[in-house]
């Protein structure tokens, strides 16, 4: 059969990105559209769903997609301006700091609706249309390392991105009957607006990532292509870890002084 470069192109697929004004979703939807797809950006602030739209050429729309009243309206629009959606990626998402023996009721739902909920209303309304349609597509959902290993004062976000996870791995098997695939992304420490912010514009060091620096949204995105292409089709159900090498190592890192592999405390 062998492959080719145009098998990693996207031309002609309409994308939809959760959260896509800022941030790792609007370096996956720049890179989307690098690659060919014409891009709808579902964004809840309005400044920056309407700049990253015009930079990448695409349809902004204002929605708050922890809302399935919302999301269905903005559907309804991408599919009228721009035709059927085969690529989605649930970006959208948000953390705060809750200890556990703190976290109310109100703070797990908050983060439960941002982290989760959406991935659930936007995966089944666009699912729904392809199977309609009779068309393949691809899903990609944003988890977190966080996903996979202890978050002290973050359990509620962390439970949230571990059902990301999960819900990947049985929303790949229901779907795969209809050449829907579904798999998942899972960054470490990136380089975004919001963490440049939160250090004083300081780039934020990797001492405990084995790759001994941060990943920038550029190599998120380019990992978002590869699984929205036809370069992965016989890939789903899985989740890729673009961390720098931080869930493979389990605790291991390079002694920032002797570069000696270390567990725990160095």
């Amino acid at each position: 059969m062998g492959i080719t470069p145009s098998d990693i192109l996207l031309t002609g697929r309409v994308a939809v990105v959760t959260g896509g004004g800022a941030g790792i979703g609007r370096g996956i939807a720049e890179g989307l559209a690098a690659f060919g797809a014409t891009v709808a950006v579902w964004e809840r602030d309005p400044d920056t769903c309407s700049a990253a739209a015009q930079a990448v050429g695409g349809l902004g729309i204002v929605t708050d997609v922890r809302d399935s009243a919302q999301v269905d309206a903005a559907l309804a629009e991408t599919t009228a301006a721009l035709g059927t959606v085969s690529v989605l990626v649930n970006n959208a998402g948000g953390v705060f700091a809750s200890p556990l023996l703190d976290t109310s009721e109100n703070g797990w739902d908050a983060l439960y609706k941002a982290n989760l909920r959406h991935v659930l209303l936007c995966t089944q309304r666009v699912a729904r249309q392809l199977v309609t349609a009779e068309m393949p597509g691809s899903i990609v959902n944003l988890t977190s390392i966080e996903g996979v290993r202890a978050a002290p004062r973050y359990a509620a976000y962390s439970a949230a991105k571990a059902g990301v996870i999960n819900y990947t791995r049985t929303a790949a098997f229901e779907l795969a009957p209809y050449d829907i695939r579904v798999n998942a992304l899972a960054p470490d420490l990136t380089v975004t607006e919001g963490l440049l912010a939160l250090s004083g514009g300081k780039q934020p060091g990797g001492s405990a990532i084995p790759m001994k620096r941060p990943g920038h949204v550029d190599e998120i995105a380019a990992a978002a292509v590869f699984l929205a292409s036809g370069m992965s089709s016989y890939i789903t159900g899985q989740t890729l870890h673009v961390d720098g090498g931080t869930e493979a190592a389990g605790g291991w890192y390079h002694h920032p002084q002797s570069g000696a592999p270390t567990l725990g405390p160095g």
